[in-house]
């Protein structure tokens, strides 16, 4: 896994699913022309997977026209706002994808994109509607891992006995059996591991489940809000509950052989099945209630964010959705932009909308009042400076 900016704290606010917190933010103007500086790569040791795996993938839905900009803003993660408004917005799912080897000799990543989960399947369940589900697998150690969970995290999400009452009890039992499967069966190999990110949307609501270091980004007018923690071993929270638990962190790495905290396999370094680890296998969780601000969500491998920052991911999909309103390009956008930047990884994006419509272009409207600026606008201004 590569070393990834870390997010911000949030203010929460309660929502819906089962009962979990939920965090909207405030609006914000786009600032142009922002430089940041490139974050350094870390490898990460693993040994080849199966060799039928392409290169390059791409997966368009509902994609539309192509085009090109760039646009640099490295503007700070913001708070959201209540949901409590635009009771009547029912998102329109649509999703881009691009996943490229890059540098590195083999491909461990994998991804799965479902914009109809109705459709997908066949009707059977009864949740709300629009329904989808987006994940990212980061495999390392081969890609065993990464495919099987890509594989199965959606079975044994709607077929746990919660699903689609407790969502939250589903999908952190899913992350656990995909886990426990690893563990258990005889034709993967258990020394392999993986990072998992998911988004799964029911009607408005939409829940972000992550262990590892991928990286799940909401697009808000422009603004970008960070639903997710990058799992690192020397992350505050997380060093204390791996010390707390016998394990210990050498230079960045867990027990010295891996640099996330959270993954699921890697049974080499875990103990008996349902035993505390310091490699843990439990997915931290963010739900969030859709409005018509909500604009899109970025979800990514470590790859893409070691040279990016969130906002200016936020920046280049939203110029380029006003562009040419396709996801897919918008996905193989931030792939190349990466690649420019060096990363040293695999490189995986999903980019999915939540309107058949462009976003529009934010107007700030002119006045002849002299007015002050606001600490949130004095942190805008002064992170775009720094770059």
């Amino acid at each position: 896994m590569m070393m990834a900016p870390g997010g911000t704290d949030v203010m929460p606010q309660c929502a819906s699913f089962d009962d979990g917190c939920s965090k909207d933010g405030v609006y914000s103007v786009e600032v142009d022309d922002c430089e940041e500086l490139k974050s350094s790569c870390q490898g990460k040791a693993g040994k080849p997977p199966r060799n039928d795996l392409p290169t390059m993938r791409h997966c368009i839905s509902q994609a539309m026209l192509a085009g090109n900009s760039e646009l640099e803003n490295s503007a700070e993660i913001g708070m959201k706002s209540p949901p409590a408004e635009q009771t009547e917005f029912i998102p329109v799912l649509r999703s881009g994808s691009c996943s490229e080897i890059g540098p590195k000799p083999y491909m461990e990543d994998e991804y799965i994109c479902v914009d109809n989960l109705h459709e997908h399947l066949g009707g059977a369940p009864d949740f709300p509607s629009p329904g989808a589900f987006y994940g990212v697998f980061d495999g390392h150690g081969g890609v065993d891992a990464a495919s099987y969970t890509s594989k199965n995290i959606l079975d044994f999400i709607v077929d746990d006995s919660h699903f689609p009452v407790g969502v939250k009890v589903a999908v952190r039992n899913a992350f656990v059996k995909a886990d426990h499967a690893l563990a258990d069966s005889q034709s993967l190999d258990h020394s392999s591991g993986t990072t998992a990110l998911t988004a799964l949307v029911l009607g408005r609501n939409m829940l972000i489940a992550n262990a590892g270091d991928s990286r799940a980004v909401l697009g808000k007018r422009g603004r970008a809000i960070e639903l997710s923690k990058d799992h690192k071993p020397n992350c505050t929270s997380e060093k204390l509950r791996i010390e707390k638990l016998g394990g210990v962190i050498y230079d960045g790495y867990l027990n010295g052989q891996l640099s996330v905290a959270r993954a699921l396999g890697d049974w080499h370094m875990k103990g008996p099945k349902g035993s505390p680890c310091p490699l843990s296998s439990e997915p931290e969780m963010e739900e969030i209630v859709l409005t018509k601000d909500d604009e899109f969500l970025i979800i990514g491998c470590d790859g893409l964010w070691d040279v990016m920052s969130s906002q200016y991911a936020v920046t280049v999909v939203r110029k380029e959705l006003m562009l040419h309103n396709d996801p897919g390009k918008c996905s193989r956008v931030l792939v190349g932009e990466a690649l420019k930047r060096n990363s040293c990884d695999n490189l995986t994006v999903v980019v999915v909308c939540f309107s058949s419509d462009p976003p529009p272009k934010i107007e700030v409207p002119r006045s002849q009042r002299r007015r002050s600026i606001s600490a949130e606008g004095l942190d805008l201004l002064k992170g775009c400076l720094e770059y």
